[in-house]
């Protein structure tokens, strides 16, 4: 049986990302959206990650895990930026 070591979440091969949950798009560095995973701005873990979402002008929102290796994402939590407000319905 293989144990993991250490932080899995801080693993080379795992990126954590911001998903719009409606547009499937990944908050970029440069604070744009992009389909495009290598353009996707990183965060150190997903407490970085969720503070940064929810002040986000976003509705729905993933934090996601981007296994590099393997190209699986993996859906680690989810919430509502501070666009929510601004949508009805």
């Amino acid at each position: 049986m293989l144990a993991a070591r250490g932080n899995v979440l801080a693993s080379p091969f795992m990126n954590i990302l911001i998903e719009d949950a409606d547009t499937l798009e990944y908050l970029g560095g440069n604070g744009q959206w992009t389909k495009d995973i290598s353009q996707s701005r990183r965060f150190a873990g997903t407490q970085a990650a969720l503070l940064a979402a929810k002040k986000e002008p976003i509705g729905k929102f993933n934090i996601v895990s981007y296994v590099t290796e393997t190209h699986q994402l993996v859906n680690l939590n989810h919430g509502k930026g501070k666009g929510a407000e601004a949508v009805v319905g």
